[in-house]
């Protein structure tokens, strides 16, 4: 599928970062999309970038759906078959996702179970309600966005990261189970795996208001403690701080992570679009993720060892 114009692309988790640039792109290219998020507000500045920059004739919508939710996916779905007046799409972005409750020991489990849901049964509800609409097309193509922790379940030495990793894991696995998959029933249905590392995002923002946590600012005295142990835990002096520097400190992470990042959302969003035209099932999104897919490969046994994770880090 070298030309999106004229096509119609299904986009979740677009009301801010890769789904937001994804929708953008893809809408300057004439390609009509629907969209959906959890949050009114970030949807509405999307679809006004998006009117902003496609061409007349270009069809943009947008849709509030959990993606976690199986009910709202195929109310998502049925939107979409009556506002573009269609029985089939071409193009299926599962992009949502969000980050937290690391731990399967201590962290809640209701946390940890949203986590896993959003981002996988967010990418097998959306693939079980829209693929059969991308079999009925003349040519489909679904786009599954994993992670570099998608093939390495960490992010270094004292930060357990399970529920996020766990997620990602079987998104990569069922993506590439579906690449047989639909070569012998549906091989006019391509398929691509998308593995990006740091990408400058709102995901620390945005994951804590799925989760009903407070933003920094507001965290109770409780919640910074709890902030403080996580960091004891990894061997950082956290009692040195006051709870004001805790959440001071835990708002320019979350700036840094999306200000700092080397690889900006945009440019996330060119990259995977140029492997769908590409026809490339594996699409690595930055050079950290390049270097990290070739450290893991080269030495699997010793990728979970806190050598391996220290020089990541750094």
């Amino acid at each position: 599928m070298r030309d999106f114009s004229g096509r119609l692309a299904v986009v979740t988790g677009a009301g801010t970062g890769m789904g937001r640039e994804l929708a953008l792109q893809l809408s300057a290219d004439g390609c009509h999309v629907a969209f959906c998020d959890v949050s009114e507000e970030n949807m509405a500045e999307t679809l006004r970038l998006c009117g902003a920059a496609a061409p007349a004739g270009t069809q943009v919508t947008a849709h509030r759906c959990d993606v976690s939710d199986e009910s709202q996916v195929l109310a998502f779905r049925d939107a979409i078959l009556a506002e573009h007046d269609t029985d089939h799409v071409h193009l299926l972005f599962n992009n949502a996702g969000i980050a937290g409750a690391g731990s399967f020991l201590i962290d809640d489990r209701a946390d940890w179970e949203r986590v896993f849901g959003v981002c996988w049964y967010g990418v097998y509800y959306c693939a079980r309600a829209f693929v059969p609409l991308l079999v009925a097309s003349d040519a489909g193509h679904i786009v599954n966005t994993s992670s570099v922790n998608g093939f390495w379940a960490s992010l270094g030495p004292g930060i357990a990261h399970t529920a996020y990793s766990s997620a990602k894991f079987a998104v990569k696995g069922f993506t590439e189970a579906l690449i047989n998959d639909l070569r012998i029933h549906a091989p006019h249905v391509g398929v691509s795996l998308v593995m990006p590392g740091h990408v400058g995002t709102s995901i620390g923002w945005n994951s804590r208001d799925v989760l009903g946590r407070a933003q920094p600012a507001d965290m109770s005295a409780d919640e910074v403690d709890q902030v403080r142990q996580r960091l004891k835990r990894q061997g950082l002096p956290a009692e040195e701080l006051s709870d004001g520097q805790l959440r001071r400190g835990m708002e320019q992470r979350m700036r840094d992570f999306m200000d700092k990042a080397p690889c900006s959302a945009a440019e996330a969003a060119t990259i995977i679009l140029d492997g769908v035209r590409d026809g490339r099932w594996r699409i690595l999104v930055g050079e950290d993720a390049k270097n990290l897919d070739e450290r893991v490969r080269a030495n699997p046994e010793g990728a979970y060892e806190p050598e391996f994770g220290s020089i990541i880090q750094r």
